[in-house]
């Protein structure tokens, strides 16, 4: 296992292999107002959605992982990651993961109207491992997802009921799987001979984007990203824009926003952004994002960014773009110095975490947006 993202007390860390800097922790604060931006007379449906309050909790509290029309997924601040999951009709507890001794949950939560997918990981000692769990949130009970290919690296990219993975085939070759929760259906899209592998798996209705990993650990490393349809279809490479390394993208209806940073750049927590609105269409630059914080969710493609201020203090900021568009939409602006996690989408609506690190006392706010 390579990479990973574990919950630590109220907060996402994020840690990307070959980075020398981590991300900063998070904290929430109230919401606030989104400016707008300009788009062409001929651009419809680009109105600007309300921001809604969905959770505030102090730093040691529930976060929220996901919430979808049945069931609102959180997770504690101890150490393993308790996940609960509750209807939110009855306000009842039907599912308490408690990861198994020296075992960490993982985000996301894989959620539909009947099923919950939950992975716990095993990163430290001589026996790393990665457990999946299929609950019944009918009854609640737990088995283990037999039907599908194990789960070899922890990064699980999820749109609704949809999922995408990495596993480990006979010959040892890392692939790409694609499943879906409520039947177990799964399909290979491609696989990589070892030392490769492929990760960072993002789902959106239509597509799944994800990297390929050639040569690690040696001065010939190559860093792709590929697309393929969800249904069927092979996967193809998107172009790169320069000589460097592509980190993570997104695709929506044919067009494809993706980041790339290279091995030696200074900040590899920010990366240049691109977008491609066709297979052979020209890449057009959307400056710096947060690196690994591009999403699809709905028809929009999503991204943060973050600009620090002359006294250090940083200010986060959450764009969206679709097709159509002559630049991205500012959706969301956080105030200075309060820090986002990675966004997550269910049902059409994005989530975000704020962390507000620096009030007394600290706490963190989920809010939400129906895109």
């Amino acid at each position: 296992m390579r990479r990973r993202t574990v919950a630590v007390g109220t907060l996402l860390l994020l840690t990307v292999a070959g980075c020398s800097s981590n991300p900063p922790e998070s904290t929430p604060s109230p919401t606030s107002t989104p400016k707008p931006t300009p788009t062409r007379p001929g651009d419809t449906g680009t109105a600007l959605p309300a921001w809604a309050n969905v959770l505030r909790q102090p730093v040691d509290g529930q976060h929220l992982v996901t919430q979808q029309r049945k069931y609102v997924v959180t997770r504690g601040s101890d150490e393993a990651g308790t996940t609960t999951i509750t209807d939110r009709a009855g306000k009842k507890v039907v599912v308490r993961h408690v990861p198994a001794a020296g075992f960490v949950a993982q985000s996301p939560v894989v959620i539909d109207d009947r099923w919950a997918l939950i992975e716990d990981i095993r990163s430290d000692g001589p026996d790393p491992q990665i457990k999946v769990l299929r609950y019944d949130l009918t009854t609640g009970k737990a088995t283990a997802p037999t039907a599908l290919p194990p789960v070899s690296e922890p990064e699980i990219g999820a749109y609704d009921g949809t999922f995408a993975y990495s596993s480990t085939d006979a010959k040892n070759r890392s692939c790409l799987i694609v499943a879906e929760l409520a039947t177990l259906k799964s399909r290979t899209v491609t696989c990589v001979a070892a030392p490769g592998y492929v990760a960072d798996p993002v789902v959106s209705a239509d597509t799944v984007t994800f990297s390929e990993i050639i040569a690690p650990e040696t001065a010939r490393r190559c860093k792709r990203i590929l697309t393929a349809p969800l249904a069927a279809g092979a996967a193809q490479p998107v172009p790169a824009a320069t000589n460097c390394i592509q980190w993570s993208g997104a695709t929506v209806r044919g067009a494809t926003v993706w980041s790339e940073v290279g091995a030696a750049d200074p900040d590899q927590y920010q990366s240049k952004a691109y977008v491609r609105e066709s297979g052979d269409s020209p890449a057009r630059p959307l400056g710096t994002v947060v690196t690994d914080t591009i999403l699809a969710c709905g028809n929009w493609i999503l991204w943060e960014t973050r600009t620090v201020g002359s006294s250090g203090e940083e200010t986060y900021q959450i764009n969206r773009w679709r097709s159509g568009l002559s630049t991205p939409q500012r959706l969301y602006a956080a105030k200075p110095g309060v820090a986002l996690t990675p966004m997550t989408c269910q049902d059409s609506t994005v989530y975000v975490e704020a962390a507000y690190l620096a009030s007394t006392p600290t706490y963190t706010e989920t809010i939400s947006a129906a895109l």
